[in-house]
């Protein structure tokens, strides 16, 4: 999808209504599943918010962002994900985190990123977080400068998402679980599953309608 396209889509994708858990389940690992509205109350996740950008590549192209985690001692370690990180204090609200967390994590300044829509939220059992994703828009690619959680970015099509060849499944290792099979998208070698792979079937199925 070339980017003139995208941009004439955003007025429509804000009115539309959410696939919410039906569109999200459809890229579910089973561990999520167990999880109704009341038991993931009961264990009063945190707060979060990530941030789904899309922008122009140089041959204007719709492209969206992703990033590799670095590795470290914990749960999510080297995992693909969107920008972004738990809700602080000093946060006027979620969106807010998201436009912060993507700041910090690979330079893209606030103020240069137009946020046309919210989706819904995604409960993440092994942080126990409750993460709200935003979906942003930029005139032009940005230039990224990493801090350390980002080991890379990871720059995709939108047109590669909406691919139903691209929707699969793999066995994985994780630091909590061995030998599990997950639905995921597989991009340009990237697996990508879990929580983004989640938000990811949601936003895939806006585009869709």
């Amino acid at each position: 999808m070339n980017f003139t396209e995208f941009t004439s889509k955003i007025n429509i994708i804000k009115k539309a209504t959410l696939g919410g858990l039906d569109a999200q389940f459809l890229l579910a690992p089973r561990l999520r599943l167990q999880y109704d509205a009341q038991k993931i109350a009961a264990n009063n996740p945190r707060k979060a918010a990530v941030m789904a950008l899309f922008y122009p590549d140089e041959f204007q192209k719709t492209t969206f962002l992703l990033t590799q985690r670095a590795a470290y001692k914990g749960i999510h370690s080297s995992q693909i994900s969107f920008p972004g990180g738990k809700f602080e204090q000093q946060d006027k609200n979620l969106s807010n985190t998201a436009l912060r967390e993507t700041f910090e994590e690979v330079g893209v300044f606030p103020d240069s990123i137009k946020i046309f829509k919210e989706l819904t939220d995604v409960y993440i059992p092994p942080s126990n977080f409750l993460a709200t994703p935003f979906l942003g828009f930029m005139e032009r690619k940005p230039k990224f400068i990493l801090n350390h959680e980002v080991s890379k970015t990871i720059e995709l099509l939108l047109s590669d998402l909406l691919d139903e060849n691209n929707i699969t499944s793999a066995i994985l290792d994780t630091s909590y679980m061995k030998k599990v099979e997950v639905p995921c998208f597989k991009i340009q070698d990237c697996i990508i599953w879990g929580a983004t792979a989640m938000m990811l079937s949601e936003i895939k199925e806006l585009f869709r309608e």
